[in-house]
């Protein structure tokens, strides 16, 4: 355990500037915290779903882990030649990250790596394309969990490198960022996956898993709001057992556009809550979608977040939920009711 981890008190995250050289942001690839230990016998398929359980014994057989168990997938037929990539192809809460993480860990390989599409994104933003590959290059295995299509350049950049890896004996593994409560309308699916990233279509398998969300979380709850002394309250009792933050919103909103998405990570470094005063709508779409992915490195950290203000669900105006990054505004939602009701 880190120093910073051991720490109490309050912090302000608008007066932290985290640094992170290129080795450590590549080392910091890994399960997050809630997914460490993920295994694919931690992993329990719902019988009314047989989907669930093909996908585990396509995906055991992909990290050469084990042999399925009798009656699985490939009880009665040869073991097919699997591809260079599998894709998981699913809804919200179905467990495609527990799986994902499961191949990671499976897997023996010397060189391995799990990380979310926007972190391999940032770092090629931070890095350059050709540093990035060749940090990359030689490794056996690239987990991207929450494939995104929302930016044609973004895609365009990681079929790029993702092709250049496979031809150096990359193996891939990928899911998608299916939002909650999608049925059908705006549904990130595999066929959306393959046409976009054509160029490596055929190097990917696709894997459908079915199922409900096990998490029964409803996209339409809204995010706890606190009563200004509630949040000193929170605050107080959260800095006597460890270390919590305390930002105006607009400051923290304002600091993240000086901060490279990859360093996002590390300003909630040792963190045990984050809190956000005067939460507000926004009204500028970059800091509406720098704040999305600072939420997705708070979440990953399993932080509980304590907010007055607006309600953190409302934090997206209805013409940025109508645009071209609605799945990413309502997986920031789902994961911002989840944190505050934590």
């Amino acid at each position: 355990m880190t120093a910073s981890a051991t720490r109490t008190g309050v912090v302000h995250l608008a007066e932290r500037a985290p640094q992170l050289a290129g080795a450590e942001m590549v080392a910091a690839l890994v399960p997050p915290p809630q997914f460490a230990d993920a295994t694919f016998d931690t992993y329990r398929a719902d019988p009314a779903y047989p989907s669930q359980q093909q996908a585990k014994d396509l995906l055991q057989a992909f990290s050469g882990s084990s042999t399925p168990a009798k009656g699985g997938l490939f009880r009665r037929a040869k073991r097919p030649e699997l591809k260079p990539g599998v894709y998981l192809d699913g809804g919200f809460g179905v467990g495609k990250t527990h799986l994902l993480a499961s191949v990671y860990h499976a897997m023996s390989a010397r060189r391995k790596y799990f990380g979310s599409f926007i972190e391999y994104t940032a770092l090629v933003g931070a890095l350059g394309y050709q540093k990035t590959v060749e940090l990359f290059r030689g490794a056996d295995l690239l987990c991207i969990d929450e494939f995104e299509l929302d930016d044609p350049g973004d895609t365009m950049v990681m079929t790029r490198l993702l092709g250049e890896l496979v031809g150096s004996g990359t193996r891939l593994a990928a899911t998608s960022n299916t939002p909650p409560n999608a049925l059908g309308e705006g549904r990130f699916a595999a066929q959306d996956f393959l046409r976009e990233i054509h160029a490596m279509a055929a190097s990917f398998q696709t894997i459908r898993i079915d199922g409900t969300d096990f998490r029964h979380r409803a996209l339409d709850g809204h995010a706890a709001v606190l009563e200004p002394a509630q949040y000193e309250a929170a605050i107080t009792d959260a800095a006597a057992a460890g270390l919590a933050s305390d930002d105006a919103f607009d400051a923290l909103v304002a600091h993240l556009a000086r901060v490279h998405p990859s360093r996002y990570i590390r300003l909630i470094d040792g963190l045990s809550l984050v809190g956000l005063r005067d939460v507000a709508p926004f009204a500028d779409q970059s800091a509406a979608l720098r704040f999305v992915a600072f939420i997705d490195r708070v979440y990953d950290a399993q932080l509980p977040i304590r907010a007055t203000g607006t309600s953190l669900d409302l934090v997206f105006p209805e013409e940025m939920l109508a645009g071209g990054y609605r799945k990413k505004y309502l997986r920031a939602i789902s994961r911002l009711v989840a944190s505050t009701l934590d």
